[in-house]
């Protein structure tokens, strides 16, 4: 089926997706090679299908979600990029998206920052009870990590509610923690709190990206250039950013490691941090508060005396 790659209420390529593999099987036209997703090379013009394929697919639910396989049993697809067409590709992170070439769409009436959206892709992966009939059109089709987790309208605003793991549910707990830890050192970061449903606790924070920012993860930062062998991934990383303009990089991400020295976090990856730029301008605005903090190894393993 023919699509076009938006970027916002920018076309940025005519592609078309496979209805089988849900993957991108051309690229026909590039429309606005600078809105090309960071990270992703251009050949002759044009973005290298296998990065721009890899990039598509792995906005899906990965295969370590929990409950992965009830879930998709539950939504009725084989795998979870069935859903990303189901959903336009759309995100609370970012503001890229897939509109049909025969049935072109708009970003305004569509988008998760201002319109409504379903809750039982969540309620599934929660592993709640399905409906007869199911909204897919959700922004937990595109929403990463291994822990479940769901987003929510609360009051009007955007939210992110996460689980733990068995058998403490130890990492919501910890998300509070660091963010405790963080005020007081004066890191910026994203506040969370924890909140318990059936005597369970979870996190929950706001989302921090707006309708106008995206956030440019750290895995797709690194991919602007090569990275020799005698560089460290973090000079390296610094090195992509510098090449790309962000600000103050170097100052953030030792915050970041400082923080993660402190708290014992053995979890960070380049999943887990990265950069928020204006999505329409490409002007990138600093590296993204912490975030996803929740890896403590003194907290979810049992001392050894």
């Amino acid at each position: 089926m023919k699509y076009t790659l938006m970027h916002r209420k920018i076309a940025v390529a005519e592609i078309e997706i496979d209805t089988e593999t849900a993957t991108i099987s051309e690229i026909s036209n590039v429309l606005a090679p600078e809105h090309v997703p960071i990270g992703i090379r251009l050949v002759d013009g044009r973005p290298h299908r296998g990065e721009l394929n890899k990039w598509w697919t792995a906005r899906s639910i990965p295969a370590s979600r929990q409950n992965f396989r009830e879930a998709m049993a539950g939504l009725g697809v084989s795998c979870s990029e069935e859903l990303l067409t189901r959903c336009f590709g759309l995100s609370l992170s970012d503001q890229y998206w897939v509109s049909p070439a025969e049935n072109p769409l708009e970003w305004d009436n569509i988008n998760f920052f201002d319109n409504p959206f379903s809750e039982d892709v969540g309620d599934i992966l929660f592993g709640n009870a399905s409906k007869d009939k199911l909204d897919l059109v959700s922004p937990d089709n595109t929403s990463d990590g291994w822990l479940k987790k769901k987003w929510k309208i609360i009051d009007g605003k955007r939210y992110l509610l996460k689980g733990g793991s068995l058998p403490f549910y130890q990492e919501p707990l910890n998300e509070a923690c660091a963010s405790a830890v963080m005020k007081r050192l004066d890191i910026p970061h994203i506040p969370y709190s924890v909140i318990l449903q059936e005597e369970i606790p979870y996190s929950l924070c706001e989302n921090f990206i707006t309708r106008e920012t995206e956030l440019v993860s750290a895995r797709y930062i690194s991919d602007v250039a090569e990275k020799s062998n005698n560089t460290s991934a973090y000079r390296h990383f610094l090195d992509c950013c510098e090449r790309l303009g962000i600000p103050s990089a170097q100052e953030s991400v030792d915050k970041m490691i400082t923080l993660d020295y402190l708290i014992v976090n053995e979890d960070r990856h380049y999943n887990n941090f990265g950069a928020v730029r204006n999505a329409e301008t490409l002007e990138w605005l600093g590296l993204a508060p912490v975030f996803d903090s929740n890896f403590f190894r003194c907290l979810t393993q049992p001392l050894k005396i």
